[in-house]
């Protein structure tokens, strides 16, 4: 009887130890998106406009929020954003994430 208790015991503390494992998701906001605050932007003016830069996701303020926007054409950012790939076209080396497409530079 000892034994079928450990076992039952055993089966819904290791059942319950798999319900608890959690899947971490990152979701990308769409362009037009409303965002409230952000995490250690980096701030860009090109051509005297302020963008922000932050974890790959170029944004717009809006008085105290920000808006999700497409990247300004001809923006240079020093480090690239994590999880971005390696694209190869008619041999040239480019690198893509969220839909944007960033080659290197000189200077």
């Amino acid at each position: 009887m000892k034994n079928v208790k450990l076992v039952l015991i055993m089966m819904a503390f290791l059942g319950g130890s798999f319900l608890v494992q959690a899947h971490h998701i990152k979701v990308k906001p769409r362009y037009g998106a409303v965002v409230v605050k952000l995490h250690r932007p980096k701030i860009v003016v090109p051509g005297g406009s302020n963008f922000y830069f932050s974890n790959g996701i170029w944004y717009k303020a809006n008085g105290k929020k920000f808006v999700v926007v497409k990247a300004p054409a001809g923006i240079r950012i020093k480090r690239l954003p994590r999880g971005y790939r390696t694209v190869w076209v008619n041999g040239r080396k480019y690198y893509k994430y969220n839909g944007i497409w960033y080659s290197k530079s000189k200077g």
